[in-house]
């Protein structure tokens, strides 16, 4: 397609603050600079409308394209009703020059006449049933029933969700566009505003006087922290700490709170968090399921060590710049972060360039131009 496609983009996720919210910010910031697009900018929220507002507009002035914006004032729980049952408002008559439509998978516009595409990060909640949160079950659930019955494309964060969702949703593959996400802007921003100052009274506020283990994550089961703590405590390191920074969830990691050398950080700020990156000698990510992975490429972005697993989404992104090890095996995560705080200054040289060259096939403008192919396939084989 020679012409712009006309695109509408639901930015209602930037306002969560979690993974989904960073990837919606970027690739909406990326698409509004993509000349292959026009977009139109959709979102709603009953308490934070002006925040959300004034996150549209810090987009669209940060490119040239003037996108038509549209904020309503509906909660979720209202356009539940709306949509699915009433089938109104629809997104045409608020924004008719459109031609496709890219929701978010927590819901769905009620437009059958127009081509429909939707991300999926990941199906965790139905590979970890016991962990999802019964409305947002359902929720996710209803939007699953509307995007199979709507023959919508859906863009896959890995090939990893693109099989789960073939699996679980049992939607057909050539429906399915994997596009990698890559390192969130904000990240790299704040590297660039980080003054050396600042760093060292950072260094000083996380008490970083011995060398330690990264992990980052929300302590959930399916990251795996009980493994990860056994296999750092075999180690039988003096001095060689695990320290944990990620919101506190539902895992039982806080029995081993009193643990000597093993410190929860909880959630950390944007700063201290490329601190923490900066300064450990591994980064330790022996997760059992991902969507993607995406604290890969920020150890590999400060230049860290990776130990992660060898299943779902983590080879995808880590390639051969990790040691990739068996996540259901306290020996295999303590033999891969041996290897690597073992390594000689060659070796150490060798896999620093991997991540290098890892990295660099991660981008936002990739993404983009990734995912106007996807538009474009969704458009063609549209049947309304």
């Amino acid at each position: 397609m020679s012409q712009a496609i006309r695109v509408g983009i639901d930015i209602t996720s930037v306002l969560y603050g979690r993974g989904v919210s960073r990837y919606t910010t970027n690739l909406t910031r990326h698409l509004l600079a993509n000349k292959r697009v026009k977009m139109s900018l959709y979102g709603s929220s009953l308490r934070q409308k002006t925040e959300l507002e004034k996150i549209a507009k810090e987009l669209k002035d940060a490119t040239e394209q003037k996108a038509h914006t549209v904020i309503r004032n509906y909660p979720p729980s209202l356009y539940n009703f709306l949509w699915y049952k009433l089938g109104y408002p629809k997104i045409r008559s608020a924004m008719p020059e459109i031609s496709l439509f890219h929701s978010w998978d927590w819901l769905q516009p009620p437009d059958r006449d127009l081509p429909l595409i939707s991300t999926i990060h990941d199906l965790s909640m139905l590979k970890y049933p016991e962990t999802a949160h019964p409305q947002i079950m359902s929720m996710h659930q209803k939007s699953w029933e509307v995007l199979k019955k709507r023959n919508a494309h859906i863009i896959a964060v890995s090939r990893a969700t693109k099989h789960d969702i073939i699996s679980y949703l049992d939607i057909p593959a050539e429906r399915i566009h994997v596009v990698h996400e890559a390192l969130p802007d904000e990240a790299m921003l704040v590297n660039t505003h980080l003054t050396e100052a600042r760093y060292e009274q950072l260094k000083v506020e996380l008490q970083l006087t011995k060398p330690y283990i990264l992990f980052v994550g929300t302590r959930e089961p399916r990251k795996n922290l009980a493994r990860l703590i056994a296999a750092w405590q075999s180690l039988n390191i003096p001095d060689l700490e695990l320290l944990i920074a990620g919101s506190v969830g539902w895992d039982k990691t806080d029995d081993l709170a009193k643990t000597p050398g093993l410190r929860f950080l909880n959630r950390v700020s944007d700063e201290a968090l490329s601190v923490l990156y900066g300064e450990a000698n591994v980064f330790a990510f022996p997760s059992l399921y991902e969507g993607f992975g995406l604290p890969i490429l920020e150890a590999f972005h400060h230049g860290t060590p990776v130990v992660t697993s060898n299943c779902s989404s983590m080879p995808e992104v880590a390639g051969n710049a990790a040691e990739l090890v068996n996540p259901l095996s306290e020996q295999s995560i303590a033999a891969g972060l041996s290897k690597v705080l073992n390594e000689s200054l060659a070796d150490q040289r060798k896999r620093l360039q991997k991540m290098i060259i890892r990295s660099q096939m991660f981008s936002w403008n990739r993404v983009a131009d990734q995912t106007i192919d996807a538009y474009e396939q969704t458009i063609q084989t549209f049947v309304s």
